[in-house]
């Protein structure tokens, strides 16, 4: 996954539980969630408006 490996992914999930705490990492993937979600709604949005 992007070129990491189970060791570096474990590091970078420590890291971020550091810097975010248990209690706002629930919210914070909910949040991320829902900008992929936009995200992808908008790019099939945008096909769509173009011309053929």
């Amino acid at each position: 996954m992007f070129g990491m490996g189970t060791t570096e992914l474990m590091i970078f999930l420590v890291v971020v539980m550091l810097l975010f705490g248990s209690a706002r990492l629930p919210s914070l993937m909910r949040n991320l969630g829902r900008s992929a979600t936009e995200f992808k709604k908008g790019m099939r949005d945008d096909d769509a408006d173009q011309p053929s």
